[in-house]
Order: C-alpha cells, then sequence, then structure tokens
C-alpha cells in the first residue's frame, strides 16, 4: 500500500462490531483534501479483505456464523471492559457491543411516554398550596431574577400567580400529592417514582424536546433509542430495536410536529434509526405483499438482491451497504411478525378495558400503550411514544381536560399490565415532557375559558415506573410556588445518565468517534441520581 496516504490520515477505531473504521483529519486546503479524497477511495476499492470481511462480521454474528475471533476483531467498542458484572444474566442479544453491559442490569427495555407540548406540573402531580393562596397575585421578583422565559411571556415581571385548576389529593400508602386530573394515575402512585426536581436549559418545543432525547438542542445526535440499540441490540431479529409511535388528541389546537430527528441515529449507521409506525392501514409501509406477489417470489428477490449488496460491500466496506442488507432482512421478517403484533383477538376483554375505550382505534395513545407492551414482550430495546397536545397557552380549563382523558388511563392501565404479567420488574417506563410550565398565568385573569401556562424550563415533573427504580416515592423537591427547584435537582443529563445506569451502561464509557471527538449521550455532564435506585 502506499505509505504516504497515512501522511493524510489515520485509521480510527470504530466502536461499532464490524463496521469500517472511521478517519480523523487534520486541517488542509481544499487541493490537500480533494487529494485524501481519491486516496480514500482508492484504498476502500482495491482494500476488500480485512475491510470488507469486518463489515460483514456484523451481520454474520447476528445469525451466529462468525468465529469469536472475527467478532472481537471487528468491534472497537470504546466502553471497557473492565467493569464488574457480577452475574450478568444471560439472554439471548442480537447485535450491540460485546462488553456491555458494563454490570448487571436492572432494566432490559424502556417504554418511552413522551408528552410532547409539555404537561403543567403545577396542575397534574406538583401540588402547591401557597400557589392557590396567592392566586392572582403578582409574583414575585425574587423568583424570578433574571430568568428566561419565551417571547409570549418576555419578562415575568407582574405576570399574576395561577392557582391549580383542579384540586390535589393524597393517594396510597406513599401518600403522592395527585391532581383530581388523573385519577387512574393516582390509582398506581404506589408503583410511580416521582422526579419533581427536574430542569432544562431550552425554553422553545422542539430545542426542549431534541435535548431530553439526544443530550444536544441541535439536531444531529443519536437519540436515546439509537444509543441503547447500537450499545445493547435486539432480543429479537424479527421486530425493530426501536420502535416510534406518535399520536395527538382529537380536535386539538395544541399540536406539535414530529420531527424525524426525535428518533434520529444521528452520527451514527443509519440502521440505529427509530422505526416510525404508523396511526392508520399497515402499521409499517408495505408490510404486505402486492397483489399477484407470493411469500416465495418476494424472498427470492431478496436473496437475489442481497448477494448483490454483498458484493459492493465486499469490494468497498461501505456500513450503510450492511445497513440496506440488514434492513432488507428486517423487513422481510416483519411480514410475518406485523400482521402478529397488530393483532389484538389474543387479548382479553379485561386487558383492552384496562387500557380503556380507545384502544382498539389505531393511531391513538391507549392503542399505541397495548402495542409498546406487546412489543417489549417480543423482543424490542426501546418504544418510544409521543403524544402531543399538551402546549395549553390558552386552553387550560378547556383541553388539559381532554390531553389528561385520553393519557391517564392508558398510562397507569401499561404499569399495572406490565406489573402482572412480571415484565414491570426489568422494564423501565417513563412519563414526562420537555419541560414544565408557568406557575404563573398567560392571559387575563378575568377569561377563565382562556387561561394558560407558558414554557418553563426551571422546574418539572416526570414518572418514572419498574425497572431498577424505587416504588412509592418522590424525589427532589420545587419552592412554594413551583417556579425553582429547591431541592435535589436533577439535571436533563442527570436524568440521561440514570436511565442508562439503570441498562447496565456506564454513561461516561459508551462514546462514539466523530469527526475527531468521542460522543456520548450525556455530552460532557450527567451524575446518577442514586437516591431513586431500588
Amino acid at each position: 500500500m502506499d505509505q504516504s496516504l497515512f501522511g493524510h490520515f489515520k485509521l480510527g477505531r470504530n466502536p461499532e462490531p464490524g463496521m469500517i473504521p472511521h478517519q480523523t483529519t487534520r486541517l488542509m486546503n481544499p487541493l490537500e483534501q480533494y487529494q485524501q479524497h481519491l486516496n480514500r477511495r482508492h484504498f476502500f476499492g482495491r482494500s476488500a479483505t480485512g475491510i470488507g470481511t469486518a463489515a460483514l462480521a456484523s451481520l454474520l454474528q447476528r445469525d451466529g456464523l462468525a468465529t469469536d475471533d472475527l467478532a472481537t476483531q471487528s468491534s472497537g467498542s470504546q466502553s471497557s471492559a473492565n467493569g464488574d458484572l457480577g452475574d450478568r444474566p444471560e439472554s439471548p442479544r442480537i447485535g450491540g457491543l460485546p462488553d456491555l453491559p458494563h454490570f448487571a442490569p436492572k432494566a432490559k427495555r424502556v417504554i418511552y411516554l413522551f408528552q410532547n407540548g409539555a404537561p403543567t406540573h403545577v396542575d397534574l402531580f406538583d401540588w402547591k398550596p401557597n400557589l392557590k393562596k396567592k392566586h392572582s397575585e403578582p409574583v414575585p421578583a425574587s423568583y424570578i431574577g433574571d430568568r428566561r422565559f419565551s417571547t409570549m411571556t418576555g419578562k415575568a415581571d407582574g405576570k399574576l400567580l395561577l392557582a391549580p385548576v383542579e384540586p390535589f389529593s393524597q393517594h396510597g400508602e406513599s401518600g403522592a400529592w395527585v391532581s383530581n386530573f388523573m385519577p387512574h394515575t393516582a390509582r398506581v402512585s404506589d408503583e410511580l417514582c416521582f422526579v419533581k426536581s427536574m430542569h432544562t436549559e431550552q425554553v422553545n418545543h422542539a430545542p426542549a424536546i431534541n435535548f431530553n432525547l439526544s443530550g444536544g438542542e441541535m439536531p444531529g445526535r443519536p437519540t436515546l433509542g439509537a444509543w441503547l440499540s447500537y450499545g445493547l441490540g435486539s432480543e429479537t431479529d424479527e421486530l425493530p430495536a426501536f420502535v416510534v409511535m406518535t399520536s395527538i388528541t382529537k380536535n386539538t389546537s395544541c399540536g406539535q410536529i414530529f420531527y424525524d430527528f426525535y428518533w434520529g441515529n444521528g452520527f451514527l449507521p443509519s440502521r440505529y434509526q427509530g422505526v416510525k409506525f404508523r396511526g392508520s392501514g399497515d402499521p409499517v409501509l408495505y408490510v404486505s405483499n402486492p397483489e399477484g406477489i407470493s411469500r416465495e417470489v418476494r424472498r427470492g428477490w431478496l436473496d437475489d438482491i442481497a448477494a448483490i449488496n454483498e458484493l459492493k460491500l465486499q469490494e468497498f466496506g461501505d456500513p450503510e451497504i450492511a445497513t440496506r442488507i440488514a434492513q432488507y432482512e428486517m423487513g422481510f421478517k416483519m411480514q410475518s411478525s406485523i400482521p402478529e403484533l397488530a393483532d389484538f383477538s389474543d387479548e382479553s376483554q379485561e386487558t383492552l378495558d384496562l387500557y380503556g375505550p380507545d384502544v382498539k382505534e389505531a393511531g391513538t395513545f391507549a392503542h399505541n400503550c397495548l402495542l409498546a407492551r406487546r412489543l417489549i414482550e417480543r423482543g424490542s430495546r426501546y418504544v418510544q411514544l409521543m403524544h402531543a397536545g399538551w402546549d395549553q397557552h390558552n386552553s387550560l380549563t378547556t383541553e388539559l381536560y381532554n390531553q389528561c382523558r385520553d393519557t391517564d388511563q392508558p398510562s397507569a392501565a401499561l404499569v399495572m399490565d406490565l406489573k402482572r404479567r412480571g415484565l414491570l420488574e426489568d422494564t423501565l417506563v417513563i412519563w414526562g415532557g420537555e419541560f414544565g410550565r408557568t406557575p404563573f398565568l398567560q392571559g387575563d385573569i378575568n377569561n377563565r375559558p382562556r387561561w394558560g401556562r407558558d414554557h418553563h424550563p426551571y422546574a418539572y415533573t416526570v414518572w418514572m415506573a419498574g425497572g431498577g427504580v424505587k416504588p412509592g416515592i418522590s424525589h427532589g423537591s420545587t419552592d412554594d410556588l413551583g417556579i425553582n427547584v429547591a431541592k435535589d435537582p436533577v439535571h436533563v443529563h442527570d436524568f440521561q445518565a440514570t436511565l442508562m445506569h439503570l441498562l447496565g451502561i456506564d454513561h461516561e464509557r459508551l462514546t462514539y468517534k466523530f469527526q475527531g471527538r468521542q460522543f456520548r449521550l450525556t455530552d460532557v455532564h450527567g451524575k446518577v441520581v442514586d437516591n431513586i435506585l431500588a
């Protein structure tokens, strides 16, 4: 090989098993970059032996055909294998990094019930008697300082405090305070861990949602599901490891856009992006064969296409060709697995009733919650449900009722259903949005039908259940008006670090090299919140 190649670039180690090494370039002028590009093409095009084999190794390993030596050689994980695994439970796994989990996990899978638009913490879970007492009084300046709010509020000086719309009461042995908006969630409060001291840095929806799901406010970084499917793989090759479903309350004026980067793979290979199920018709496009095409004919086509793609993979070693092969194969298997998954005829009437009246209507939150349970039963690693409609700037006394009606019963049902099936113990369920809502009013205090609350990143509440978190507790607290965190703050990166820890991952050690830097979900931040761990 021309040794001058290495004057232009060095081969790094790609942390994905079987994928092609990254290159780290030094700064150079455009002519040097062009020459480097030509040399790369020459290098990859002429060096099929070794690199092409390494890229193919992940596919062979998936089917149990790779030797241990090949699998080890093809892996360049940045995560160390020095963690104390204890008696790591053996479970079937397809893909993932060979040295993960770093230690014995409490959770094996995640269902994230993400509430787009930001639920109002002071109306649902964070009871503040003083907020009720001071209703319609100006917010004290000492609580606000120089804090930034959205342009809809501007400066918060002189804004009027707004009491909770519905009464609160305590529930269960834990005595959790829950609003009348959430009667079904109240009944499972002893299973929940409320984190009432969450805070974030973003004041607008899309950056805040992306920050929650990828650790960065700008699109382009891998989301949580992509990191988990990359690091931990899946327990099935019949369904995607990372599945996304979206829903929205009917006739709402508070809908948020579901951007594809909310489940993107970022700079990870594209096989790790989330697979979005549709809310009508077949959950996945083209899962049914066209009329006149039998399954045997489709199988033959795919075999021929795979053979051609594998030739190109061995010739050029492009990891996206490996992705294409794997996704074609997944698509074929989903032609059988998806119809069975979506068929609720094997569910008892009692189970259907548990999730509520909308459970059989595709595209509803209730329907998606039951599908999420069925997915994790069949081996999917991470299921992300996103429900929009929580952005009540001027509809707190109207649309908030609809929003809670659509989400309260299915969320509680999912927790109960998982527990009675023995799945809650190692399945982590998360409920929450991108930030909270202001304890002060947006609108006219004399026009109750148009009351609203603005975006509030400085304090909000999420709840978790199962998967190694303590049940029946509330962690952290806000001040007497619900404006600022007063005790045990939990930043978004802390929350992400804790979630990874529950899955047996040291968040500082699961990294991926991109553009010369090792990236991770938590960036350079994040501490595990030990107090909520069971």
